[in-house]
């Protein structure tokens, strides 16, 4: 017993507690320092995803409209007999790099997340005072997702019609389609042509499939979450029944 006694207080002595205190004090340091690189690699991963699947995102856009009846005549329709034959036409008929159309608004539609869960949190902030209802989680996240799509939503037009591709555009303006000044332009002509409104054709169609899969997903977040403090024996600040 006595030796049991000397090795619980060799464990918990003062030297072991300030191995400790300076462990935890190095590792909250290192931490500190190094959390932007942290950041970076995630926002890295970001944008390695996009630069891959962009390629995959062209074809799978050209695949399923193709065969549409378009009332733009300006638009080429287009023949493929499957995913590689996209792929090989694609490359040899408008260059390798046509495969990565969109891939700055792909880039910049990371906003859309972000401004969703910004506004979610924010609302349920101002609603927390004696927690949150089903339904009051659904709404949230639905009004955070309409807005977000709302928001983004010219950006996700132009991203669209940048991986179709099939537009002919005016000879001085033929080397844009993958920059920024290519998307710019086209967000310009859209207004011209169709007016503020055009940038949101198609909206309703959108809002109805994200709003609605958005406000589900938060309502079972909540409820899983709150299902886990209660598991954990913890009241859930956020959520009611």
């Amino acid at each position: 017993m006595g030796t049991e006694d000397f090795k619980f207080a060799e464990v918990f002595s003062y030297e072991s507690l300030v191995h400790a205190v300076a462990g935890a004090m190095g590792s909250v340091t290192a931490m500190t320092v190094f959390f932007p690189l942290d950041t970076a690699r995630l926002r890295l991963q970001g944008v390695v995803n996009v630069l891959v699947t962009t390629p995959l995102w062209v074809v799978n856009t050209r695949l399923k409209l193709q065969g549409a009846n378009f009332r733009n005549a300006d638009i080429r329709p287009t023949q493929y007999s499957g995913m590689i034959d996209a792929f090989v036409q694609i490359v040899r008929q408008e260059g390798l790099w046509s495969l990565w159309n969109g891939t700055f608004p792909s880039l910049l539609l990371v906003l859309n997340p972000a401004i969703q869960f910004m506004i979610y949190e924010g609302l349920k902030r101002q609603l927390r005072r004696g927690g949150l209802s089903a339904v009051e989680v659904f709404l949230i996240g639905a009004v955070s997702k309409a807005v977000a799509t709302t928001v983004t939503y010219p950006l996700q037009t132009v991203q669209s019609v940048l991986r179709f591709g099939q537009h002919r555009q005016p000879t001085e303006h033929s080397q844009l389609l993958s920059s920024l000044r290519s998307m710019t332009y086209l967000l310009i002509n859209r207004v011209r042509k169709y007016g503020m409104l055009g940038l949101f054709k198609g909206l309703e169609a959108k809002l109805l499939q994200t709003v609605l899969t958005a406000a589900l997903m938060f309502l079972l977040y909540e409820k899983i979450a709150s299902l886990t403090f209660r598991v954990m024996g913890v009241k859930s600040p956020n959520y009611r029944r």
